[in-house]
């Protein structure tokens, strides 16, 4: 039997965006091979199933995402900048409406947990890993003497989840880019201070 040939990462990149805004439960096979351009067979042989592009969809958005973390943070010798255009990528899709931009693991497991573990499992593997890498940076500023060391950089890293979470809820709800963007300034300055 012969491979599929075709770009992976832009036949994921595509499924992704079709995930994020459908969710998981209403993205059909027929959206699917519209969005990625290929036939039913092709996803099945590839990927086993919907779940399976699902999957694979999840790997290339974490993939791309610590991508884009470690750019912003290794371009930034100052924690507190790059946090705060951390913050604005985060609010800024949401603000302008783009429903394709919000977050594939956060919109999937609230979707789905509790009804796959396995996918609920990856989802908060990805989730965990995003924590440490916020309580990594929050750490070398510690070090770098731009934040005292109480509270830890564990627990800054833990409320900082949390008011990213919230503000995904809130901008998901509602459309007020000027409050967006002042919880969001509110939520750096609580972390840092």
């Amino acid at each position: 039997m012969r491979s599929a040939e075709f770009d992976k990462e832009h036949v994921l990149r595509q499924a992704m965006r079709t995930f994020m805004q459908y969710g998981y439960s209403k993205t059909s096979m027929q959206k699917l091979t519209e969005a990625t351009g290929l036939h039913p067979g092709s996803i099945y042989c590839a990927f086993k199933n919907k779940k399976g592009l699902l999957l694979a969809s999840v790997e290339q958005y974490q993939k791309d995402k610590n991508e884009q973390f470690e750019q912003l943070f290794a371009q930034h010798q100052n924690v507190r900048s790059a946090l705060e255009i951390f913050l604005q990528d985060i609010v800024q899709p949401y603000a302008s409406n783009e429903a394709t931009k919000v977050c594939l693991l956060t919109r999937t497991l609230s979707e789905i947990d509790g009804q796959d573990d396995e996918v609920t499992q990856v989802l908060s593997n990805n989730l965990c890993a995003f924590e440490q890498a916020l309580q990594n940076v929050l750490s070398k500023a510690h070090h770098c003497g731009e934040i005292g060391s109480t509270p830890s950089a564990k627990e800054r890293a833990q409320f900082l989840v949390m008011g990213i979470y919230g503000l995904r809820t809130y901008a998901s709800t509602s459309n007020d880019q000027q409050a967006l963007v002042r919880l969001s300034k509110q939520l750096l300055e609580h972390v840092l201070q």
